[in-house]
């Protein structure tokens, strides 16, 4: 998926779009934004009891916020089930999130140069789910610098 989503990139830049393109090792889904909380331990002990078997997701176009530009993600009754349970989880254990709606994306581009974007099409092209990571950002020289705190491995399925 991340080759498909670099192509999709490659493919503005080589039409003249500039902005602040998201790095290969930072293109991510978002399932719960938590913020400026400092105990990432306590962050993975309130998801500790949150399950998932492995399911898998799909690009599903591309749109977006003004300049900000991104891949959609298919909608898909598994993820939002896992995306609740999340929330629902930090929730019960008062851990602040943003509580917007979930709208499955990959942010691609931020600050486009331009405000028409380029055709492409996406790929049919889809990832499988075997872990959900817990990611600590911080700001850099060159953009957001992105670190795994703690992460969460699917359950295989009991035959």
């Amino acid at each position: 998926m991340k080759d498909a989503l670099i192509n999709i990139q490659n493919t503005f830049y080589d039409a003249g779009v500039r902005g602040n393109y998201t790095s290969e090792e930072n293109l991510h889904l978002t399932l719960a934004f938590i913020g400026e909380y400092p105990d990432a331990e306590s962050v993975m002990d309130s998801l500790a009891g949150v399950s998932f078997t492995p399911f898998t997701i799909s690009l599903d176009g591309i749109g977006s916020y003004g300049d900000l530009w991104w891949a959609g993600i298919s909608q898909s009754p598994v993820l939002d089930a896992v995306v609740r349970r999340i929330r629902r989880a930090l929730a019960e254990n008062g851990i602040p999130f943003d509580r917007k709606k979930f709208s499955p994306h990959i942010t691609l581009l931020r600050k486009a140069s331009v405000s028409s974007m380029p055709p492409v099409s996406t790929e049919n092209v889809s990832a499988a789910v075997e872990s959900i990571s817990l990611m600590r950002s911080d700001r850099g020289k060159r953009g957001m610098i992105y670190t795994e705190a703690g992460a969460l491995t699917a359950e295989e399925a009991s035959e």
